[in-house]
């Protein structure tokens, strides 16, 4: 496969420019041989329509890692990968999760319907949890191939990058054993708060889903529904400006949060 070529390649040129004291050369070529992830924020958006585009992109991935299969076998050349990050907020909307229970949303069809939520199961790991205004909803796409092949991994991976955003506003983000996601640390109430909801699926190491970070995000339509499945009266939900007290710039935590997944991720962004 071409990721794995590249793989090779680069550890050649290294130990080559290492041995020769390039070092000018070397930064350059681990440069170029970073992987290149296309950014998009699509804006407000119904679920079902960007649900539709992540699996489109899913599937343009997965044909290109079948091609490049039958190319390496023919020794001919292959295609280079192509990663995406979206960004994006949605329509109020419940997700459950294929793990998730019915019994953790509180309200009947029909008051879904009368307050004008939708509701969609889908085929990310996890239980329940809310999309709506003023949360960053995050969906890599990446061939982990290109990356590394650890599930667990890339979980951590997407929580350090919302725990390292939070940081730059002066809060700390911890992980909560036995619960996927992004909690804040009791205060003198003994209440774990959590600010950012994780759940992912993947296909041949091809990544969809992502997470729910809240930033400014109507917390009301968490109650109802049991968020996450998690029905602990020492655990709540949370954002960033229920913390900081006043509203949040969205578009400059989108930067930070760009910026952390490209320096955790080691990839460049490919600006078309």
């Amino acid at each position: 496969m071409v990721c794995d070529g590249l793989l090779q390649s680069a550890n050649q040129q290294i130990n080559n420019q290492v041995l020769s004291k390039n070092y000018n050369d070397l930064q350059v070529f681990l440069f170029s041989q970073m992987q290149k992830v296309i950014f998009k924020d699509i804006g407000r958006i119904a679920y079902q329509k960007a649900w539709d585009y992540q699996q489109s992109l899913l599937n343009k991935l997965v044909a290109i890692k079948t091609h490049n299969r039958e190319m390496a076998k023919l020794e001919k050349t292959q295609t280079s990968q192509k990663h995406y990050l979206l960004f994006c907020e949605h329509d109020p909307v419940y997700t459950l999760g294929k793990s998730g229970s019915l019994d953790n949303v509180l309200l009947s069809e029909a008051e879904l319907k009368e307050k004008g939520i939708e509701f969609f199961k889908i085929n990310r790991g996890g239980d329940i949890t809310f999309h709506g205004p003023g949360q960053i909803v995050g969906y890599p796409i990446f061939d982990l191939d290109c990356f590394f092949t650890d599930i667990h991994k890339y979980v951590r991976y997407l929580e350090e990058v919302i725990i390292r955003t939070i940081a730059e506003y002066d809060l700390t983000g911890v992980r909560k054993e036995g619960f996927t996601g992004v909690w804040l640390e009791p205060k003198e109430n003994a209440i774990f708060r959590k600010i950012c909801a994780i759940g992912v699926h993947l296909s041949r190491w091809v990544t969809m889903h992502g997470f729910a970070f809240n930033v400014n995000t109507d917390l009301q339509y968490f109650n109802n529904i049991i968020p996450c499945g998690i029905n602990d009266e020492t655990k709540t939900v949370t954002s960033l400006e229920k913390e900081l007290g006043y509203e949040i710039d969205i578009e400059e935590v989108k930067s930070k949060l760009r910026n952390h997944f490209a320096e955790l991720f080691g990839f460049v962004f490919d600006e078309i």
